[in-house]
């Protein structure tokens, strides 16, 4: 395991979401997020997204480098006035540090706070990236989870 990874955090390029998309079409990553697209295959729905959200003011969306290869995404949105938390990784780059050292860098220049993210009950993996940058467990919520194809519950952390 590589204990101090190389991790830059770059602003999302539109060429970068075809490796994004490639990312979440993963089995058990799409497992694990839970609350995913309702058809993850659906590359137009997906590009058109995320190409509008490149332009967003209220996103900050940055692409995740490890030792100079795209290895993921992370982004800060805001959903009902609330600023939240999103990543996802490539699976090659689980279990590296890279999920918890690309956030703890995104969280020195996306001031906003309180942040919140939310994540699958059982993500162990996501809940340990959230604990290490100081993220506290607040609450929890359910809601259906496409990528289970049925409720799940969900644990809700915020950062103040």
């Amino acid at each position: 395991m590589n204990n101090n990874p190389q991790i830059v955090l770059r602003q999302t390029e539109l060429d970068d979401l075809e490796f994004f998309f490639q990312f979440q079409l993963d089995k058990e990553a799409i497992y694990l997020a839970a609350f995913t697209p309702k058809d993850p295959s659906d590359k137009p729905a997906y590009l058109t997204k995320y190409s509008r959200l490149l332009n967003e003011p209220t996103v900050n969306m940055r692409t995740i480098l490890f030792d100079n290869k795209i290895a993921g995404s992370i982004s800060k949105f805001e959903m009902e006035g609330h600023a939240e938390i999103t990543y996802w990784l490539d699976k090659d780059s689980w279990g590296k540090g890279v999920g918890t050292t690309a956030l703890r860098n995104f969280l020195t220049f996306e001031k906003m706070r309180p942040i919140f993210g939310r994540v699958a009950f059982d993500n162990y993996g996501s809940q340990r990236v959230l604990e290490k940058c100081g993220f506290v467990k607040i609450g929890k919520d359910k809601g259906f989870a496409n990528g289970r194809g049925r409720e799940i519950e969900e644990f809700i952390y915020k950062l103040t």
